[in-house]
């Protein structure tokens, strides 16, 4: 399975925030959309950095009163690690093992087209090795 299949059930609708934006709106939008992670970017099409609930955690006992006011630009993961739409799920949990991420914006051709998470990358394997052992199951069965 590739990342496009995942994109095509999960949608491309990407939440993002500019560097300069502070730390207390992209706080806001995590909780107003339920996620765990922003797309930093300045265009609003490329990804220059990554800023999770992780990194803001981190930083509370370095930033303190000044955390929430700290623009984006200071606390965001960067460069970038990302993955293209014919990538393969498998290819993508190497990655993100490796590199320790838990969410990789998915670029074609230079342009921000979705952003994929462990837990997109964890459902759709468990799905792809269900099918799998059907299959197998279905060809012992029929011998």
């Amino acid at each position: 399975m590739k990342v496009d299949k995942v994109l095509s059930v999960k949608g491309q609708d990407v939440q993002r925030i500019t560097p300069d934006q502070s730390i207390f709106e992209a706080v806001a939008l995590l909780e107003e959309h339920g996620i765990g992670a922003l797309v930093v970017s300045s265009d609003g099409t490329t990804a220059e950095g990554m800023l999770s609930e992780r990194d803001i955690v981190r930083a509370i006992p370095h930033s303190g009163d000044q955390l929430l006011t700290m623009p984006v630009h200071e606390l965001m993961s960067s460069p970038v690690t990302t993955c293209t739409p014919d990538d393969t799920i498998a290819h993508v949990m190497g990655v993100m093992t490796e590199k320790r991420a838990r969410h990789l914006p998915v670029v074609d051709n230079g342009k921000l087209v979705g952003l994929i998470s462990i837990g997109d990358v964890v459902k759709h394997r468990v799905e792809e090795l269900r099918d799998e052992t059907e299959t197998l199951r279905d060809y012992i069965g029929a011998r």
